[in-house]
């Protein structure tokens, strides 16, 4: 079913229609939501939130964009109100979920070397370091880098949700990542 089509049904506060929707997008947009709040019962609520939202407003989309660009932006915007509400600092992605390392022991992970308690500290410190270093970045560029490295979201769809250019979105990231390795090479400089 097109956009236009599940707006329409959506309207008249099809119930059907409205299940199909949640279906559809609940995994995303709870994982955008769990990429700015870090916790999962908050982004379940968060989660619930949007698609209250989702439901009560459709009949304002004016189309401008894609069904799922709104809902993602709806998704961003109640995620960071929430964080503003409790007053949370936001703690984002961990090292092993940005270079997608295994993180824990369950997973099979091959290495010559056996896993020490030093390696293992050091692992969380970088990631503590690293949490601080996005949480220091300008607040865009904190968004555009979250939404591209956890959400895995295509450029082109981080411009649509956070309404700027193609562009101003590949300027962010690069300036996220160029930050972050400034601030990261520094960890290493003062660490050895």
């Amino acid at each position: 079913m097109h956009d236009e089509a599940i707006i329409k049904r959506l309207a008249t506060k099809d119930e059907k229609t409205f299940q199909e929707l949640v279906q559809s997008f609940r995994k995303h947009v709870y994982h955008t939501c769990l990429g700015f709040v870090q916790d999962e019962d908050d982004a379940e609520d968060v989660t619930q939130e949007v698609f209250i939202e989702v439901f009560r407003s459709v009949e304002k989309f004016r189309g401008d964009s894609k069904l799922s660009t709104w809902i993602y932006r709806i998704a961003l915007n109640k995620s960071l109100n929430y964080l503003r509400k409790h007053k949370k600092t936001r703690s984002f992605i961990s090292i092993d979920q940005l270079f997608h390392l295994p993180h824990s022991n369950n997973e099979t992970f091959e290495s010559n070397e056996p896993s020490t308690e030093d390696k293992e500290l050091e692992k969380k410190e970088l990631s503590k370091v690293l949490e601080k270093a996005i949480h220091s970045l300008p607040s865009n560029q904190q968004i555009a880098f979250t939404l591209s490295k956890y959400d895995e979201l295509p450029y082109q769809e981080i411009a649509d949700v956070m309404k700027i250019s193609l562009s101003a979105v590949e300027s962010l990231i690069h300036r996220a990542k160029l930050n972050l390795q400034k601030k990261l090479i520094n960890y290493r400089k003062d660490k050895y």
